[in-house]
C-alpha cells in the first residue's frame, strides 16, 4: 500500500512540473510561450531586412523609435506604413539619453554629458518621453504607447522612474534572462536578450527555452544587416522563418498586444 502511494505521489509531482513548464500562464490558442521581437533607435537596416522578413513571415515586431533618429526623420513615410501594416511604434526617447558610467562601474563614452543620465531631472526625463509620444503620435496617430528602456537604464538623477512612467506607457522594456515564471511578472520592468552578433541556432535556442519554460521571450535587437549590436539579416530570417513553422508553439505579437495580454489575464 505504502509503494502504491509513494508511487502516486511521484506522478502528481512529476505532472505538476509539466504543467508548471507548459501551462504556468494560458498563452493565446494553445502556444507554450510568447515571442517579442522588438528592435531599438529606428535604423535603416530594420527598413531594409527586418520588416520585410517580418511580414514575409506573417510576423509583427516593435520598433522602439528615437526621435532624433536621421533614419526616422527621412523615412518617415516608410515607418508610418509600417505601422498601418501592423507593426508597432514604440518610445525610445528623444535623444536617447544614457548613464556614461554603468552600475557595473564601465564607461559608455560615446554618452555626451548633455544626454548623461545621471544629469537628468525625474521631470526633465518625464517631459522628454511625453514630447517623443507626441512625435510619435504625429506619425501614427495612436496614443496608447510601450516603452524600450535607453541602455537598459531606469534611473535619471539617480532616482529610479519606473513608477512614474506607468501612468504614460502600458508596459517598458528593460533587460534579463527569460522568467522562470509568469508569476509576479512586471511589465514596467520586462527583461529582454540585448543581442550582439547571434548565430541563429542562439536565437532560436532562445526561444526553445521560454517554450520549455513556458513564459516569454523578448528580443533586443539593434542593427539588422550591418551596423553596432548587429544581427545579420540571414540569421534573423533564419529565427522568424522558425518562429512562423512553429505558430502552434508560440504567441508572437507586438510588445504592445502580448503587454496588454498579460495585464488582462493574469
Amino acid at each position: 500500500m505504502k509503494t502504491i502511494l509513494k508511487i502516486q505521489l511521484i506522478f502528481l509531482f512529476l505532472t505538476a512540473i509539466s504543467y508548471s513548464s507548459f501551462a504556468q500562464f494560458k498563452w493565446p490558442h494553445g502556444a507554450k510561450a510568447a515571442i517579442c521581437l522588438t528592435y531599438d533607435d529606428a535604423l535603416d537596416g530594420q527598413l531594409d531586412y527586418a520588416i520585410p522578413q517580418l511580414d514575409a513571415a506573417g510576423l509583427k515586431g516593435t520598433f522602439f523609435c528615437t526621435g532624433n533618429s536621421f533614419c526616422l526623420y527621412k523615412r518617415m513615410n516608410e515607418w508610418r506604413t509600417a505601422q498601418k501594416n501592423g507593426h508597432e511604434l514604440g518610445n525610445h526617447t528623444l535623444f536617447h539619453p544614457c548613464l556614461s558610467i554603468r552600475p557595473d562601474g564601465t564607461k559608455a563614452d560615446w554618452v555626451k554629458p548633455e544626454y548623461d543620465l545621471v544629469n537628468y531631472s525625474l521631470p526633465q526625463m518625464i517631459n522628454e518621453l511625453k514630447t517623443a509620444n507626441t512625435l510619435l503620435k504625429a506619425i501614427d496617430g495612436q496614443e496608447e504607447r510601450t516603452y524600450g528602456y535607453t541602455c537598459s537604464d531606469i534611473s535619471a538623477g539617480g532616482v529610479t522612474f519606473t513608477d512614474s512612467i506607468k501612468g504614460i506607457f502600458i508596459a517598458a522594456r528593460n533587460d534579463g534572462p527569460i522568467p522562470e515564471t509568469m508569476n509576479g511578472y512586471n511589465r514596467y520592468k520586462t527583461p529582454s536578450w540585448g543581442v550582439n552578433e547571434p548565430t541563429a541556432e542562439e536565437l532560436i535556442a532562445y526561444v526553445n527555452m521560454a517554450r520549455d519554460k513556458g513564459t516569454i521571450a523578448i528580443f533586443m535587437f539593434h542593427s539588422v544587416g550591418g551596423g553596432y549590436l548587429n544581427v545579420g539579416a540571414e540569421q534573423h530570417k533564419k529565427l522568424v522563418e522558425y518562429i512562423s513553422k512553429n505558430r502552434k508553439d508560440f504567441y508572437c505579437a507586438t510588445f504592445k498586444e502580448v503587454m496588454k495580454y498579460i495585464r488582462d489575464n493574469k
